[in-house]
Order: C-alpha cells, then structure tokens, then sequence
C-alpha cells in the first residue's frame, strides 16, 4: 500500500494511491497519519476500504505522514564517509531535524538568510509502525511500517561552523522534503538493496545503494531503541551516498533543480529559490 497525503501545506488530507498511481481520499477512515494513527490496523481498514474512497482530482503532495520526531545518522555510507575524509563511526552518528523543515516532495527549497553552503543529501527514509523500546536486530524490522525518499538538506555553515549541535544546520523551512509517498513494507522486501540517486540541474551527483551503509536498517532500529522509545510515525532517515556539495565544493544557489528517488519508492524534485 502506498500512503500519500494532499491537499494546501498544513492543510493537508491522508490518501492513498491506486493501482491506476490515482490520489484516493482516506479522509472517511482516518483522520490524519500520525503516532495516534498510524500501524498494521490502519492498513487493514484502508486495504478494505480502497474500493470505496474517491478519487481526487491532481493535487500537491505533501509529506506522507506528520511524525513526532525525525531522526537523523551521520556518515552511514563508506563512500560518504572516504569522501568526508573522515572514519567510519563504531556507533551510529545520531542528530536530528526540526519537524517545521518538511514539506512535500515537490515543494520549492528556500535558501536560508544569508546561506552560502546549503547542501542536498538523498536519503532512504524509514517510517515506524509499532512502538520499539529495547528490540534486538532480529525483530527490529517489525517495526517498521513503510519506507519512503527525504532529501536531507543541510546549511553547511550553519551545522559545521556555529557550534552546537547539527541540527542548527539541518531544520530550515522546507529542509526536509518527503514523499511522494509512504511505501508500506510489505512492498520492499530487502531494504538494503535500493538504488538511490540524485541530480542537479540535470548533472548526476550521486548514486548509490543502501548496500554500502555502515549500519542497516535493522541495526539502526535496534540502537535507536537502546536509547529511546521509537513511536508510530518517528521518522529515521538513514544517510547519505557519495556526492554531496560539501565533497565538491560546490552548493545550491537560487533556480538550481533537484532530481531524486529510490528504486520502487518513487522521486521528488525541488527548485530551489
């Protein structure tokens, strides 16, 4: 099952996408998609439902669910990493993203005021279905409830150069583009094998699998929850492959466009302004 959520930005409607990729609206079974929501019992009354629900005519997307929380790993790709110049983390690299920077997959990316080093970084992102406290790596994928593609943006200057923590560098509006929809699990049997790309302005920039991560999904689950209770709806997004701006010396400047997807979860564009 594929969910999706449309509609004005913060006035947004829970759907779901057809068989035919047409926007159905989830509105008569559910009221949005967020921790007191989302799970497998969800799923089941939509699935029953899908027939049913009407079809709405083409609408922006927005963001596919409203998380409490979007988590974040740092380095988790060898080859970001050698391109970082920088070793491979022993644990995973844990920081996070306000939730005021997502927007939906195809929304326009603001330049932060006084922005010099603003960065893209595509990103397989994982949806939690079931709440994990304490869960081994053997049962962390059970809770999972859907994957779905972020574009993890990032001012350089203010994550690297201000001090602090990076989330300062990481939560500017629009810094957290996701979607174009929430792929349920049951649809991605090896999460560790997705291509994942990104382009600007035509120009690849990077192209990677979620086989090269340092930690997979399942170990990233499973430590998350060491330290903290994951809830329905938390969002984890995974790292990033080679070829981000900071490796290039090269960034985003108004009217560049941002091409992105992974492998069955769908692509996402954004201009920049």
């Amino acid at each position: 099952m594929r969910l999706v959520r449309f509609g004005q930005a913060g006035q947004e409607k829970p759907g779901v996408l057809d068989a035919q990729g047409q926007v159905r609206d989830a509105s008569a079974v559910v009221q949005d998609y967020t921790a007191e929501t989302l799970g497998r019992g969800l799923l089941v009354r939509l699935a029953e439902a899908l027939d049913s629900l009407p079809v709405v005519a083409p609408v922006r997307l927005g963001p596919p669910v409203r998380p409490g929380n979007i988590l974040c790993i740092g380095l988790n790709y060898r080859d970001h990493a050698a391109e970082a110049n920088m070793p491979l983390p022993k644990e995973p690299i844990v920081f996070s993203k306000h939730t005021s920077a997502l927007c939906g997959p195809d929304d326009a990316v603001p330049l932060p005021p006084g922005s010099t080093r603003s960065d893209w970084e595509v990103e397989l992102a994982v949806v939690i279905g079931k709440a994990a406290w304490q869960v081994s790596r053997d049962t962390a994928l059970d809770h999972v409830l859907g994957y779905s593609v972020a574009n993890d943006l990032s001012e350089r200057s203010y994550q690297l150069d201000r001090g602090g923590q990076w989330i300062k560098g990481k939560s500017c509006p629009n810094f957290c583009p996701l979607g174009p929809a929430l792929i349920t699990a049951d649809e991605v049997p090896d999460p560790q094998a997705l291509r994942l790309w990104l382009s600007v302005n035509g120009t690849m920039m990077q192209d990677g699998s979620t086989a090269d991560m340092v930690f997979d999904v399942a170990t990233l689950i499973a430590e998350l929850s060491t330290f903290m209770v994951l809830q329905p709806g938390d969002v984890i997004l995974t790292g990033t492959p080679k070829g981000v701006g900071m490796g290039r010396n090269l960034y985003l400047k108004a009217g560049d466009v941002m091409r992105l997807g992974i492998d069955g979860l769908g692509e996402q564009t954004q201009t920049v302004v």
